[in-house]
């Protein structure tokens, strides 16, 4: 199979890049599991936008602030400047962010000074990715193959990727050439056993990189999010949105008492809640709603408030038990601020990608922005340099066929590539 450009993933960076792409060009996208099944579909707070001109020092400071101050500030400029940019073609495309008065609503996180947060109730991440999802579907050069997995990266003697090696539904193994391959793969909470990503999601691009001496950048740097809905089911764990505690949710020990200030970034709040679960000895601590009146758990919250029904907990009239979990992976694949690797023609863009914006600790609701900012940048870059380049007479003589007999020990390879690195970073 030949396609101009192949994006590895269905979340909102890859549809994002997909639709940015030439309409003249083929675009090709495969995702591992349904289209649907990736983590941009589940984010629930909401979407960043600078507001105006005077949020611009408190919107960078903030995320400076959470990031530790070991943000790139060049990537972090450009994601604040792209953000009105983005949300217009969001709108454009269709999305429907929530509207007060006829007027675009905003809403507050945890370690923003400002509300300054985009939202459609509780399901941002569905309400956008769904939509682009949709608008991909919509367009006659964009192809979407599901239930295909990437197994590796074909290199040329020059060290360009000029396409990849795929198992597909049949569990057969196949090449799909291209002139570029963007990775929009997505994190790394499939390693983790308390996570709230899906468990499919496990950083193959990372060790396909690391396999072919790909930079990658900050692999230590993993977000906990404070307060998911606890549980001891199997599978990932529910997220209890920042949002919440931006509309004056309270964290609560077993006592009842509160013990820390819900606003603060979320890694400072993880660690709180964990200190307090220590000296409780117990696996979960609580959330509160009771101080957000009923009309806006169930309009801004409804997907939330009838989750934990189902768990058992009525958030309108008790405290909720909650855990951090494993949430986000601010490290990744080293990019430029176009968002390509170290290797020819390979881009990489949402959370498998590290351009340095998160710093150490990603500031609640700059993932969405983030990815799509970034999408956009390999789009247009890609859209410039691709004419003119040419598919090679014969792309088998670069694959090693028998290094894909043994699929699940391949696997089982890359997973533990992915996480001796992240151990790696904390020698």
């Amino acid at each position: 199979m030949k396609t101009d450009i192949l994006i590895v993933g269905t979340g909102a960076a890859g549809l994002f890049a997909a639709l940015h792409m030439p309409r003249g060009r083929q675009v090709t996208l495969i995702t591992k599991d349904e289209a649907d099944k990736s983590d941009s579909f589940l984010a629930q707070g909401g979407i960043c936008m600078l507001r105006n001109e005077k949020d611009y020092e408190s919107y960078f400071e903030d995320t400076m602030k959470a990031g530790h101050y070991e943000n790139d500030k060049e990537s972090v400029d450009i994601m604040i400047r792209s953000s009105q940019s983005v949300i217009k073609d969001l709108i454009e495309f269709g999305v429907n962010f929530e509207h007060h008065h006829g007027h675009i609503a905003f809403t507050r996180e945890g370690a923003h000074s400002n509300a300054r947060i985009l939202f459609h109730e509780d399901q941002t991440g569905k309400e956008i990715t769904g939509m682009l999802l949709k608008r991909a579907m919509e367009r006659d050069n964009i192809k979407i193959i599901e239930n295909t997995c990437m197994l590796d990266i074909i290199e040329n003697e020059e060290n360009e990727c000029i396409g990849v090696v795929v198992q597909n539904p049949d569990t057969t193994i196949s090449i799909i050439q291209s002139k570029f391959t963007v990775f929009a793969c997505g994190g790394v909470g499939g390693l983790y056993t308390n996570s709230t990503n899906f468990r499919h999601i496990t950083g193959d691009a990372m060790a396909i990189c690391k396999c072919h001496n790909i930079a990658l950048k900050d692999m230590k740097y993993i977000q906990i999010h404070p307060t998911t809905l606890y549980s001891e089911k199997d599978g990932r764990r529910f997220l209890i949105s920042e949002s919440v505690r931006g509309e004056g949710a309270v964290l609560l020990n077993q006592a009842g008492n509160r013990f820390t200030d819900e606003l603060q970034p979320r890694d400072v709040v993880a660690k709180a809640i964990r200190e307090e679960m220590k000296k409780d000895n117990m696996p979960y601590e609580f959330i509160s709603f009771e101080n957000i009146s009923e009309k806006i758990i169930r309009s801004h919250f409804p997907n939330i408030y009838s989750t934990c029904l189902q768990e058992g907990y009525d958030c309108l009239r008790e405290p909720v038990p909650i855990v951090p979990a494993q949430h986000y992976f601010m490290g990744g694949i080293a990019v430029d601020y176009q968002s390509k690797t170290t290797m020819d023609r390979l881009y990489a863009i949402g959370e498998t990608s590290c351009n340095g914006v998160h710093g150490r600790n990603r500031l609640a609701s700059n993932s969405l922005l983030e990815s799509m900012v970034f999408a956009q940048r390999a789009a247009s870059e890609i859209s410039i340099l691709i004419d003119g380049v040419e598919f090679p007479d014969d792309i088998s003589v670069y694959v090693d066929f028998e290094r894909y007999h043994d699929i699940d020990a391949l696997k089982e390879e890359y997973k533990k590539l992915v996480l001796d690195e992240i151990d790696a970073g904390f020698e």
